[in-house]
C-alpha cells in the first residue's frame, strides 16, 4: 500500500504554555527550527481574551485558546533547510486562512518521525480594539458574571464579596482586540481540505513519484492504519486494532487478485464495518473488542464472497504488446500465491488443527508439538504470502494491489478490444487464413469419407457392384 499523509488536528486550552513545549530546546531532544508571523505579546492578548469569552458566556469545560496541526513529513525531507522548510508549510497556512501562527519543525527520539506542530489562531487582530463604555454602573460577580444589581454582589453582612467587580458609568468596561472565532476551524471539512492542501505541498518537493504521499480514501477498500503516539495509555490496543485493520486490507489485496469487484468489497465494507461500528458505538460505547469482533466477522464475509467468486477464463493474449505481457506475469505471479494462500488455509491448516485436536494425552504431548510447530509454519506462511501480494506490485511501480488491478483489467479490455477488431477487420478484407487442420483431425475425415464410401457401395444395384469392385 502506498504512503498515507498524515495531518492531525488538536485542541489549546493553555497556547502559551504550548508554544513554550514546542519551542523549547531544554523540552526537546531534536528541534531543529521554530518559526512565528506574530510576537509572543500577540499570543498573551490572545489567551486572555479568550478566556474572558470563554468566562463571560457561561459554558462549562475547559477554554479552546488556540488549534494545533501536527503535519508528518517524509524522510527525505531531512534534506531541506529545517528553516526553509517551516517557513513554506507556516507561510502557506497564514496566506490560505490569513489567521497568525507559531510553528516548530522536530523529530522524535528516535528519530523515525520528522513533523511540523503548527498552532493556529480562531480569531483574527481588529484593526482598531472594540471599545465599549458604560452608561452606568456595571456589576461582576466573582466568576466575572454580569449581574443586574449590587444587591447580588453582597453577603449575608451586607459586605461585597471577594472577587466581585464595579465599573463605574462612563468607564471602559469591555476592550476587545480579536474578532469572534473563525467557525469554520471547528468543522470535519477543514481538516479534510488541509490534509489535500498539504500533501499537494509536501509532493511538490519530492521528485520521485513513488515517494509520494497519498490522502487516505475514506470511502476506498481498505481501513486505515492508527497512529501510536508517544506514552499513549493504550498502546496495546491500538496495536491489537491496528493487526485487525492490516488483516482486512491484506484479505481486500487476496480478493481484488481474484476479481471481486471493487464495489462489492466496498459494499461488505460499508454495511459490516463502518454501519455496524457506528451502532456499537452509539449502545456501547468506543470497545477495542468489539471493533476487533466486527472487522473479523466482516473478513469471514468477503471471504466467503471469495470462494463464490467465479472468474471467467483468461484469454491468452496475442498481439506483441511488451508491458502488457509482463503485466501478464505480475498478473499470474499474483493469482500463484492466491492459490497457495488458498490451498493452505482451506486444505493444510484444517487439516494439521485435526491431528492436533486427535492428539491428546501426556504420551502424545512430542507428537503434538511437532504438530503444533507446523501449524505456527503454515501460519507465518501465509502471513507471509499475503504481505508479499503488496511488494510484488510496489516493486514495479504500482502503489498497491487495486491501482495494479485497475490499470491490468484496462489494459486487458483494450487488449480484447483490439484482437476484436482485428479479427473483424481480416474477415471483412478477405485476409483471415483458414486454421490448419491437425493431423488428427486428417485421420478422421479419411476414416469418415472412407466409411461413407463403403456404405454407399451397400445400396449399388449388383452390375455396378461389380464394376466397383473391379475398379478397386
Amino acid at each position: 500500500m502506498p504512503r498515507h499523509s498524515f495531518v492531525q488536528i488538536q485542541k489549546i486550552t493553555n497556547v502559551k504554555g504550548r508554544i513554550d513545549y514546542i519551542s523549547s530546546h531544554a523540552r526537546q531532544e531534536n528541534l531543529y527550527a521554530v518559526y512565528d508571523t506574530a510576537p509572543l505579546k500577540f499570543w498573551n492578548m490572545l489567551a486572555k481574551e479568550s478566556q474572558r469569552e470563554f468566562l463571560k458566556s457561561g459554558t462549562e469545560g475547559k477554554c479552546i485558546e488556540a488549534r494545533e496541526l501536527i503535519i508528518a513529513l517524509p524522510e527525505s525531507y531531512v534534506n531541506f533547510e529545517p528553516d526553509w522548510v517551516l517557513k513554506t508549510f507556516t507561510d502557506s497556512f497564514k496566506e490560505t486562512h490569513g489567521v497568525e501562527c507559531v510553528a516548530a519543525l522536530h523529530h522524535n527520539k528516535k528519530k523515525t518521525n520528522y513533523h511540523i506542530h503548527l498552532i493556529f489562531s480562531e480569531r483574527t487582530m481588529l484593526e482598531e480594539p472594540d471599545i465599549k463604555i458604560a452608561s452606568r454602573n456595571m456589576f461582576y460577580d466573582e466568576h466575572g458574571k454580569h449581574v443586574r444589581t449590587k444587591k447580588e454582589l453582597l453577603d449575608e453582612q451586607g459586605n461585597m464579596r471577594s472577587g466581585c467587580t464595579i465599573i463605574a458609568k462612563g468607564e471602559v468596561y469591555e476592550k476587545r482586540l480579536f474578532s469572534n472565532k473563525i467557525s469554520h476551524f471547528k468543522s470535519d471539512v477543514f481538516l479534510e481540505n488541509e490534509k489535500k492542501r498539504y500533501t499537494d505541498l509536501i509532493n511538490l518537493y519530492i521528485k520521485n513519484p513513488l515517494e509520494q504521499l497519498k490522502v487516505f480514501d475514506k470511502s476506498g477498500v481498505y481501513l486505515p492504519m492508527k497512529k501510536i503516539g508517544k506514552n499513549n495509555p493504550k498502546a496495546a490496543d491500538i496495536i491489537a486494532d491496528n493487526q485487525a485493520r492490516k488483516e482486512w486490507n491484506q484479505a481486500v489485496d487476496v480478493a481484488l487478485v481474484e476479481g471481486v469487484p471493487e464495489a462489492d468489497i466496498k459494499e461488505i465494507k460499508k454495511v459490516e464495518i463502518s454501519k455496524k461500528v457506528g451502532q456499537s458505538i452509539a449502545v456501547n460505547g468506543r470497545n477495542p473488542g468489539l471493533f476487533l469482533q466486527i472487522i473479523m466477522r466482516a473478513k469471514v464475509i468477503l471471504m466467503n464472497l471469495l470462494s463464490k467468486q467465479k472468474l471467467p477464463p483468461q484469454p491468452k493474449i496475442t498481439v506483441d504488446i511488451t508491458e502488457f505481457r509482463k503485466m501478464q506475469g505480475i498478473k499470474q505471479d499474483l493469482d500463484k500465491q492466491v492459490r497457495i494462500i488458498r490451498h493452505i488455509e482451506e486444505k493444510e491448516l484444517p487439516d494439521l488443527l485435526q491431528q492436533s485436536g486427535n492428539l491428546k494425552g501426556i504420551f502424545k504431548s512430542k507428537e503434538r508439538k511437532e504438530v503444533e510447530r507446523q501449524i505456527e509454519i503454515a501460519q507465518n506462511r501465509v502471513s507471509d504470502l499475503k504481505s508479499y501480494l503488496a511488494k510484488a506490485v510496489t516493486r514495479y511501480g504500482y502503489k498497491n494491489i487495486q491501482s495494479f488491478i485497475k490499470v491490468y483489467g484496462q489494459c486487458e479490455k483494450e487488449v480484447q478490444q483490439y484482437q476484436k477488431e482485428l479479427e473483424e477487420w481480416k474477415e471483412n478484407n478477405g485476409l483471415k487464413q483458414p486454421k490448419p487442420e491437425s493431423i488428427r483431425d486428417k485421420l478422421r475425415r479419411y476414416e469418415q469419407e472412407a466409411k461413407e464410401k463403403n456404405l454407399a457401395v451397400l445400396y449399388l444395384p449388383t452390375q455396378k457392384k461389380e464394376k466397383h469392385r473391379n475398379e478397386r
